[in-house]
């Protein structure tokens, strides 16, 4: 049997832990004792700088100049918010299905629907060019780092530390664009370690994309939300396209990664190859305990009661438009509480706190360096600030999604009187918005608003005097209902005679919901100005973070994500789960099974030319997992092997993988999900008879 602190550390994002009948406190590891890991920050290298001497140390290969260079120029970022890459000498581009379902509705004709029946264009003439759809090669990177960082230093204040970096950005985009070799590139400056290192990357932009083939959205999403963030799956999320040359003939290239349909196996190194979005991987433990005790749990239920308001609201609308409004709430609800789990695991957070610890020590060991050892000092300071003035920031913010449009507009006229006072000519240009603006009571707005004042009761609490003059004595719901039926904000006259009268008009209104926004008013405008300040601050100090990260551990230690592209290494390999064992791959048998035990019904459902698959298809694989290190930004990917050979499809991480916003933790379960090569070949060939595609994929 194994030991109780063993069984915990397997597990890792649970901190109290039912086994049989004994409740274990995760209290019971000695905490000071957890050690940092050693790819606790990722491993999301850099092109700038990529991981040669690494790669041959770990996976024994050693990867030249012209494997890297190749790796880059065979990837794609797709438009601004998926990764992608070429997979044939075709100019054949391979992206997810979730990143292309945009792209592809677009260009459907009268009568057809992609989503429900998918696409295959059997012909090359058959490709459909995607208006306004593009993708960016990334061909030329050059480091400005100590020219910004020198122009930077000149600042005497943080606000001009920024503006001249800013302008320095300009300049420098400017003249590299004149640059031969930059010439018609589209130049972008990119930010790392928070600002201790800078690059200028030159991409060359293709805008004549075509779609060649994408599934059904019930093939691209099967399993739908339940089985989103989980692992196995059985997901073909993909989608093919095409870029087209100045001629109007498909793209020639030598670049692109190769398809091996039988290329992964156990244990065997794999790579991933695009550009993870955002992390926060180099937040201080205060910055992160101030997400996990305020940011996150306020988010998630702001999340959930949308949700649930649009949820009950659509039950008569019926609209596939609100489905998706849907779907996008509970996944960011199970994304960000997956992240809060991870911050909520003693352990992982143990192993921030012993990195942190070891980083205060190099800096201070160095007499360089150790003059900025403070910084931490000032970090915590204005995370203090940030914590006194979070709820009200969260609250009393004048957001419609919040709050819902009458409370919001309502607020906007409390603003309005005070600007009269103080900023009359801004006053009369928000006036004639005001009046223009015609907000009416819809259907969600009772809903919205009750949500409103469940938050701030919870997060505010009932004593508060917002909260007390919100409910007065009322549930909620009621509050709601009574404050809706009251309001006189819905009458044009009533409104235009408030706004003539003034701020004189406004303090006297007895309306119910101005009567809020008296109160909402002042004290986000404090909050808000507070917590500006403070992230101001903040930003020079991550900068100064980043610059010390890379003075004490260079480039050993990789960047945050940028969306930025990036090279992640990893191994195909299982994990336990459930008290049992993760298989490295999926097959389609597996699919058919979950179909056959959720009775076929949504969103296990599936599309009728899959109802009578050919023996070959069963056995074929469909999902496989590995530990490469991703993040949102990276759906789209590439997973290639050693030969860059393309031998997957990156889609998804799993739950465990959900803390990777803040650490990278493959001990603890953190998996990429991809498609397999061989099952989109398979797909192609026995259910689409997509014989084009898998002759150019395959040959």
């Amino acid at each position: 049997m194994q030991s109780t602190t063993k069984i915990i550390k397997k597990l890792g994002l649970i901190g109290l832990l039912s086994l049989g009948n004994v409740v274990v406190q995760a209290q019971d590891i000695k905490l000071d004792s957890v050690k940092a890991g050693e790819f606790d920050m990722g491993k999301m290298w850099t092109f700038d700088t990529p991981p040669a001497e690494y790669f041959k140390k770990t996976y024994n290969f050693t990867p030249d100049e012209k494997w890297f260079e190749k790796a880059r120029l065979s990837a794609l970022r797709f438009a601004t918010y998926c990764s992608a890459s070429f997979v044939s000498a075709n100019g054949l581009v391979m992206t997810n299905h979730h990143c292309a379902r945009e792209s592809g509705v677009a260009v459907q004709k009268k009568g057809e629907d992609f989503l429900a029946n998918g696409f295959y264009a059997a012909k090359l003439s058959d490709e459909r060019k995607v208006a306004d759809l593009f993708v960016d090669q990334l061909v030329k990177i050059e480091d400005i780092t100590e020219r910004i960082q020198k122009i930077e230093d000149q600042g005497e204040s943080n606000a001009e530390r920024v503006k001249l970096r800013d302008q320095a950005f300009e300049n420098i985009k400017k003249e590299y664009q004149a640059k031969d070799g930059w010439k018609g590139l589209e130049v972008e400056t990119v930010s790392f370690y928070s600002g201790g290192r800078y690059s200028l990357y030159g991409f060359k932009r293709y805008k004549d994309v075509r779609v060649v083939f994408m599934p059904e959205l019930q093939m691209g999403f099967f399993g739908g939300d339940p089985d989103n963030f989980t692992y196995p799956r059985y997901n073909l999320d993909c989608s093919f396209f095409r870029v087209y040359d100045d001629n109007g003939k498909p793209l020639q290239t030598e670049n692109y990664y190769k398809f091996n349909t039988d290329g992964i196996k156990d244990g065997e190194p794999v790579f991933v190859v695009g550009n993870p979005g955002s992390t926060g991987r180099l937040r201080t433990v205060d910055e992160l305990e101030l997400d996990r005790d305020l940011v996150m749990p306020f988010t998630l239920q702001l999340l959930k009661n949308r949700s649930l308001a649009l949820q009950e609201y659509n039950k008569t609308a019926k609209s596939d438009s609100i489905l998706n409004e849907i779907f996008s709430y509970e996944n960011s609800y199970k994304a960000y509480a997956g992240r809060l789990a991870g911050m909520k695991d003693p352990v992982l957070m143990a192993r921030k706190r012993d990195f942190e610890k070891n980083f205060k020590k190099a800096v201070r060991a160095n007499p360089k360096l150790a003059p900025n050892y403070g910084m931490w000092d000032n970090i915590s300071e204005n995370v203090k600030t940030l914590r006194a003035v979070r709820n009200d920031v969260s609250i009393m913010q004048p957001n419609p999604l919040s709050r819902g449009e009458l409370l919001t507009f309502a607020q906007q006229l409390v603003d309005f009187a005070s600007l009269s006072k103080t900023n009359p000519d801004r006053a009369n240009t928000l006036k004639g918005t005001l009046k223009a603006f015609k907000p009416d009571i819809a259907s969600l707005e009772e809903a919205y608003l009750t949500a409103h004042f469940e938050e701030a009761t919870t997060f505010l609490g009932r004593n508060d005097e917002y909260v007390k003059t919100a409910l007065a004595g009322k549930s909620p719901k009621e509050a709601a209902a009574a404050a809706l039926k009251n309001t006189k904000l819905s009458d044009d006259a009533y409104v235009n005679k408030l706004l003539d009268g003034g701020a004189a008009a406004i303090s006297a209104s007895d309306d119910p919901l101005i009567q809020l926004a008296r109160i909402s008013q002042p004290r986000f405008m404090y909050a808000a100005a507070a917590a500006r300040d403070a992230n101001s601050k903040l930003n020079v100090d991550r900068s100064k973070l980043g610059r010390l990260l890379y003075d004490v551990y260079g480039t050993s230690i990789p960047p945050d994500a940028t969306f930025s592209l990036r090279i992640s290494d990893g191994v195909v390999k299982s994990y336990e789960y459930n008290g049992t064992t993760a298989p490295v791959k999926t097959t389609y048998f597996g699919m058919y099974d979950r179909y056959e035990s959720n009775g076929g019904v949504f969103p296990w459902s599936l599309p009728k030319r899959w109802l009578n698959p050919p023996t070959e298809l069963l056995k074929a694989p469909v999902n496989f997992i590995s530990t490469n290190d991703i993040i949102g930004g990276n759906s789209g990917s590439p997973m290639v092997n050693q030969k860059l050979e393309a031998v997957g499809l990156i889609f998804d991480g799993n739950v465990e993988s959900l803390p990777g916003y803040f650490i990278f933790a493959p001990d603890a379960g953190n998996r990429t999900v991809s498609v397999h090569a061989g099952g989109m070949i398979a797909a192609m060939k026995h259910i689409y008879k997509a014989n084009r595609l898998v002759e150019e994929l395959t040959k």
